[in-house]
């Protein structure tokens, strides 16, 4: 198989690229060594069972792992927990937001 002027051309076309003509002969070259090569690869034997040696004789290590180093209780991570969850304080814009919505609902009653 080989690829000529107008098949790259063509292909540039569908894919939206501007190639110089200048460039082309050297595209046309490079792309031809590589379906060469491909042609190359295609005509070599493998063994039908090489997936299943090379994965069957892979050497693989234990799964003694050294502990992990920042592997702490979550309390020390927190002033304070209740139930497994931390408790931190409340934002100070939170309670802003909730006291005039508190004055917004008074002012309407009014």
């Amino acid at each position: 198989m080989s690829v000529t002027n107008d098949d790259v051309l063509h292909v540039a076309q569908l894919a939206r690229l501007a190639i110089d003509v200048t460039r082309l002969p050297g595209l046309v070259a490079e792309l031809n060594g590589i379906l060469h090569h491909i042609d190359v690869l295609q005509q070599a034997t493998i063994p039908a069972d090489l997936g299943a040696r090379a994965v069957a004789g892979m050497p693989l290590r234990s799964d003694n792992a050294p502990p992990v180093a920042l592997q702490s209780a979550r309390e020390l991570f927190a002033p304070a927990t209740r139930d497994g969850f931390f408790l931190v304080p409340r934002l100070a814009t939170h309670g802003d937001a909730g006291a005039s919505a508190n004055a917004s609902d008074s002012e309407a009653d009014a």
